[in-house]
Parts: structure tokens; sequence; C-alpha cells
């Protein structure tokens, strides 16, 4: 009996050391959680910690793996083994390196703490450890330098990703139809997507379809919203409004794309043109200043202005009951008198006196049948001839974009030297580059056709043509168009009596028709040499390729006939 109570009391004294043993977490971090980067990182530390235990034997109660950056504070994996430390599971804490676990002033200090209060012990690192009783200045130096690091990394990364900017290469994630290649580090067209993208483009133009309508057709089309960051479920429904909207406003589709609050020409492909562009942006911004109305709008709402005050003329229904049960309906169109101080003495005028007296209106502006083909015909036999002109407007737009390179060089140069505010030097910088790249897609549609007013002269042609039988029609809707199209906004109503100012060439029509007979109209437009390129004189006499330079800022070949004389038209009773 006396043997055994040395072996029992031995037994317990190994019991109690073994109980005592200090535990370790393992802790393993990588700055990133995207799977292609890094991978190694983990694997690598994971082994040599395992190892460094071995070695050292200690204890690992747990390891803990994190794939995120130590930059800012508040890391799940992080803050739960602090938590579980703090309860005693752990008295120390096995990593790489002192910067895998802070390279942020927060998450250091708690550190720095938890080891002076010894409630962490010891932390054991690749080529040191770390005790409560060391220097505190030692560890407070190195996560200084952790810190540090990361900061001018992220003034470095920075500076780099906007000379990459610079160089036109979009230094973020590629949007919707385009793809980044990491082999070339540039973006590139999705050959699958892009397409779609310019026909939602297309669509919207059409000023037909609202932004959930896009939505839809992408959705058909396999464009549909991703999973939640961190979910591997979720996502798989169309793209929302603001998704939609977005993507039909932001400038990368035509080749510029805006970074860090500034506009930059890029290197990529565009899927859109700048006019379809603006097209899109022109219905976007009518979209929002479009009022819900209570009530449906009479045809004509919108295409007049009172004579008196100048407000809008509107419309109203009336309806007649007689005592045999008949119902008569009425249209009265009147002025809003929107403004009480203002008094307006102008009556009603019933839908049917102001119809036909549009429709005389319309009637003066038809264009003889004759007329449109000589015209049609010299303006063919002259497109073979505009090549000439075209290289002489391509020499005029290319010393354009170089007016525009050195004013947007000058402005540069005045923000560099602190002469003007960021706000004014972004703003402005926009809008000559917004300006500059209309430019260059004209040079390129001129480039592509010499003869690109051709088309839209002969719709012009067409259109004045067919006035007749607009003037006849019973559709008012068609009818209001053709008035908006001569008239512009310069139609009023006074005394019950339509009047207004034709634009350029409609007006040019008219006094040609008054002044000249039917016979004579076209050598009065043109002479013997035929309507080609005139640079000496607009007044008088024209030529179809001179549009070609009247037509850079307008969409209408039918200025065939505007500036013709310098003198303005009322049409309408006086």
């Amino acid at each position: 009996m006396i043997a055994v109570v040395p072996l029992l009391l031995y037994a317990e004294h190994l019991l109690y050391n073994r109980d005592m043993t200090p535990a370790y977490f393992l802790y393993a971090r990588k700055s990133t959680d995207v799977e292609d980067k890094q991978v190694l990182s983990i694997e690598a530390q994971l082994a040599e910690l395992r190892a460094l235990a071995r070695r050292d034997g200690l204890e690992v109660a747990e390891e803990f793996v994190e794939k995120r950056s130590a930059k800012m504070p508040g890391r799940p994996v992080f803050e739960e083994m602090l938590k579980r430390v703090e309860r005693g599971e752990a008295q120390g804490v096995v990593c790489w390196k002192i910067d895998r676990l802070s390279r942020n002033p927060v998450d250091s200090g708690r550190i720095s703490w938890l080891l002076q209060q010894s409630v962490i012990q010891k932390i054991v690192t690749h080529d040191k450890a770390y005790f409560p009783h060391d220097n505190v200045l030692l560890m407070s130096v190195e996560f200084g330098m952790a810190n540090q690091y990361i900061r001018d990394l992220s003034v470095n990364v920075t500076r780099g990703l906007r000379q990459k900017a610079r160089m036109g290469i979009y230094p973020s994630t590629a949007p919707l139809g385009y793809l980044n290649d990491p082999r070339t580090r540039t973006i590139v067209v999705d050959r699958r997507k892009a397409p779609l993208v310019r026909k939602a483009f297309e669509l919207y133009a059409k000023n037909e379809s609202r932004l959930e309508d896009i939505a839809q057709f992408l959705f058909e089309r396999g464009i549909k919203t991703g999973a939640t960051r961190g979910w591997s479920k979720g996502g798989g429904r169309p793209l929302k409004k603001d998704q939609i909207a977005f993507l039909l406003s932001n400038p990368f589709y035509f080749g510029h794309f805006k970074y860090s609050g500034e506009m930059y020409e890029g290197t990529h492909t565009p899927i859109v043109s700048k006019r379809l562009f603006d097209r899109v942006q022109e219905v976007s911004r009518l979209r929002s200043n479009k009022r819900p109305s209570e009530n449906n709008p009479q045809v004509y709402c919108g295409l007049l202005r009172c004579g008196e005050c100048g407000f809008s003329i509107t419309a109203e229904d009336k309806l007649k009951r007689q005592k045999n049960g008949n119902v008569h309906r009425y249209v009265y169109y009147r002025c809003t008198k929107k403004k009480a101080a203002v008094h307006c003495s102008q009556p009603y005028v019933r839908e049917e006196a102001l119809d036909s007296q549009l429709s005389g209106l319309l009637a003066k502006f038809v264009l003889p049948e004759h007329w449109a083909k000589e015209l049609d015909a010299m303006a063919e036999k002259d497109a073979a001839s505009a090549s000439q002109t075209t290289a002489a407007s391509v020499q005029a737009m290319r010393a354009k974009i170089a007016d525009l390179d050195g004013k947007i060089a000058r402005l540069t140069d005045l923000f560099v030297e602190q002469d003007i505010e960021r706000g004014d030097y972004l703003e402005r910088k926009r809008a000559l580059m917004s300006t500059k790249k209309s430019a260059q897609e004209r040079i390129l549609l001129l480039e592509r056709n010499a003869a690109v007013w051709l088309e839209p002269m002969r719709a012009w042609l067409k259109d004045a043509s067919l006035l007749d039988e607009a003037a006849q029609s019973k559709d008012l809707p068609s009818k209001k168009s053709s008035l908006q199209k001569i008239f512009g906004s310069n139609l009023t109503l006074h005394a019950r009596e339509a009047r207004g100012v034709p634009q350029n060439q409609w007006f040019s029509l008219l006094a040609a028709k008054e002044n000249h007979s039917e016979n004579d109209l076209v050598p009065i437009l043109v002479d013997q040499r035929g309507i080609g390129p005139r640079t000496s004189s607009l007044q008088m006499r024209h030529s179809t390729t001179e549009l070609l330079a009247l037509m850079r800022d307008k969409e209408d070949a039918s200025i065939l006939f505007s500036r013709m004389t310098g003198q303005h038209a009322h049409i309408g009773p006086l």
C-alpha cells in the first residue's frame, strides 16, 4: 500500500499539468474573397503554422481561416476568435506574421490590450513570439508599419487606377455587355450580351417602351439579377428600374466612362453610337418631365398658344342633351388663363372651325409633284460630286476637334494651376468631350456616306408633297404632326383665328410659291450650275451638297429651302 501512494500522486500531477497546458488558436488570413486569387496563400500559411505548432509543442484548439482584408475593423472570423479568447477557450494565437492579425489601429489596439492584460498569454509567429511583459513600443511599431503599408498601398493603387483611366482603360468591373479580359487586363465586348444591350437602347429611343419593358426584354433573353454577394442562392429576376436607368445613361456604351468624378475617353469598342445615346437621354428627359393628367387631352392641345397673353391653349368637352334624348358632343379650345392677374379676353373656338383653319394653313405649303421630282433629280445628280464637299467638311470638323483638344488641354492646365474649381473643371471638360465625340461621329458618318443628306432630303420632299392629303384628312394627330414640323411652337390662336410663323425652309417654299409661277420655281432655287456646293452666298441660291455644312447641327435635310430670304412671314389672318 505504501508503494501505491506515490504512483497515485504522480498520476494526479500529470493530469493537473495536462489540464493547465495553454491552448492556441491558429489564424490564417488572405486579403481577397475571390477564389482564383491568393488561393495558395491560405494553404501555405496553414502548412507552415501547423509545422510551427508541432515544433514548439503547442496544442491547437481550433483553426480560423478568413478571406478578408484587415485594413478595416469588423472582420467576422477575427471577432469570433477574440470573443472566444476572452471567454478563456484559448490562451494564445499562432499566425504567420503579426500583420495577419491587424492592419488597422482599432484591431491593433484590442490585441495589444488583451496581451497586456494576459488574456492573450502568447502570440507566436514564424520568426518571433510576443508576451505580456514585452516592450509595448516594439509591437506598436510593427502594427504601425502594417497600417502604413496598407495606406501606402491604397495611395499607390489609386494612382495606378487613375493612370489606367487616363490611358482609356476602365479600371473597374465591366458593365453589362462587356467582359473583363484577365489575360490583357482590358475590357472586351461580350458577343452574346452586347447586341441585346444595343437593342435595349434602340427600343427605348423609340419612346414606346418603359424601363420595366426593357427589363422584361432582357430577362426573356437571359439577362437577370445575380445572387447577393456572399449568398449562393437568390437572383434570377428581371433587372430593377434603377439598374435599367443606369444602363441607359451610362456613357461607357458610346466610348466614354466616368471614373472618380471625371470623364475619360475609353479605348474599348462602343456598343451604341453617340447619336443613339443622345436620343435615349432625350427620351428619358422628356419622360422625367411628364406629369400625369386626370383626363385625356384633346388632339390640338400643346400645338397652339394664346395670341393675347401667351399661355397655352387647352380644350374642354361639352355635352348637349336635347329633349328628344339625343346627346351631342362638342370640343371647344380656349386659353388656359393660368394667371388671374393677366386679363385675357380671347373667346372659345369650336374644334371643327379650328380644324378647318389649320387645314387651310397646311394647304399653303403643299409642294407640287413636278417640283419635287425635278428637285429630287437634281439632288441625285449633285450627290455624285458631293465627295469634294465632304472632304472639306471633314477637314473642318477635324480642325474643330483639334481646337477642342486644345481647349481641354488648356482647361486641364488651369485646373492643375488651381485657377479653376474642380466642379467647374469637371463640368466644362465633360461638355467639351461630349462635343468632341459628336464631331468624331459626324466625321465617320460623312466619310461613310458623302451623300448622307440625300435620304432626309427625300423624306422632306415627300412630306411636303403629301401635305395636301394631310390637309384633307380626318386624321387629326397626323395633321398636328405636320403642323408641328412646319411651325414648331410658333402657332397662336387670336380672335378665333389660327396664325403662325413657319420655320425657315417652309417659309422659303411658301415665298417661292407666292412670288413665282410653278414653271420657274426650280430655276429660282438653283442656277444652271446645278445644286452643288456654293460658298459665296447662302441668301438666294442653294446647293444640296451645301446642306452638309448647314446640317452639322440639324437632322432635317429640308433646310434646302432655308435662308433663301432674309424676311420672316406671318401666316394667317392679320
